[in-house]
């Protein structure tokens, strides 16, 4: 299996959004809970942090374990480090669409 198919597939998994619409229909009163819309994309948002960070010390782990000759599989250092840089690479790139969607709703005139 290809070191990028790899990555991709354990990413997608790790990121997954959580099922929004559960969590905005209120089945008892048929309203939409707008606190509860928020709530689900802000815990996602920490566990996808959390996930990088996990990815990022794990390819630290394999990082000092093949310097110091504890394991001599290039291949499961290169695997590390590629999680770690694309799920950095997300982490980044939800930042910076947030902040652009904050900037747009700040430059609204009302």
């Amino acid at each position: 299996m290809e070191l990028s198919a790899l990555s991709n597939v354990d990413l997608i998994n790790a990121f997954k959004v959580p099922e929004i619409s559960s969590s905005l229909d209120d089945s008892s009163t048929g309203k939409v809970q707008g606190n509860g819309a928020f709530e689900a994309l802000f815990n996602s948002a920490a566990n996808m942090i959390s996930d990088a960070n996990d990815y990022s010390n794990a390819a630290e782990v394999e990082e000092m374990k093949y310097s110091m000759g504890e394991t001599e599989s290039i291949h499961d250092l290169q695997i590390a480090q590629q999680k770690a840089n694309i799920s950095l690479q997300y982490v980044v790139a939800v930042r910076d669409s947030f902040m652009s969607g904050y900037r747009e709703l700040m430059n609204l005139q009302f």
